[in-house]
């Protein structure tokens, strides 16, 4: 079994992973500009610094949550200088499989961060609660999944999804504050 210091290694760079996408790199990439962390926040940043924290989050870049999820991380990253690597969920269950969403689903992005020992001190992911709320509700109206008409409706679903992952603010900023919350628990 690989330490999460062994699964950072393994990881790719934040910014070679973001090169390498082949879906949703333009859009996150987007959100990565115009999204702006709060300069209030700062006096947080300088505190998550002298904890020397590093970022694993485990992804894969057809995912539309970590389309949003990953840019708004980076911006943290950048102001609180977190090292972040991506591993790449499907060629690494066995990492995947000690983080998994409700104990079943196999749900991505995974953020784990770890202190410079390699220690697990903090982990978020898939979704901000608002977020996932925000997705439950558009769900909802879907008819049964073996309702002929679930397969078109819930592409539907996915297209308003992805459409407002990347362009409501209101959802990048709970995701913002999300992470915000998580990581303020870390001692």
């Amino acid at each position: 079994m690989t330490t999460l210091n062994g699964w950072f290694e393994k990881g790719i760079p934040a910014e070679e992973f973001v090169s390498s996408m082949k879906v949703h790199k333009e859009s996150l990439q987007s959100i990565h500009e115009r999204f702006a962390i709060s300069a209030k926040d700062q006096d947080l940043f300088d505190e998550w610094k002298v904890k020397d924290l590093r970022a694993i989050v485990i992804t894969e870049d057809w995912c539309g949550d970590a389309m949003m999820n990953i840019p708004i991380l980076l911006n943290i990253a950048e102001a609180a200088n977190i090292e972040t690597r991506m591993v790449l969920r499907d060629e690494n269950l066995e990492l995947m499989d000690q983080y998994l969403t409700n104990g079943t689903a196999r749900s991505i992005p995974i953020f784990i961060f770890i202190d410079k020992h390699g220690e697990e001190r903090a982990v978020w992911g898939p979704r901000a609660p608002k977020v996932q709320d925000y997705v439950m509700e558009l769900r909802s109206v879907l008819p049964a999944k073996d309702d002929e008409r679930f397969e078109a409706e819930q592409k539907e679903v996915f297209k308003k999804i992805t459409k407002a992952f990347s362009e409501d603010r209101n959802l990048w900023d709970e995701v913002y504050g999300s992470i915000k919350e998580t990581l303020r628990k870390i001692d």
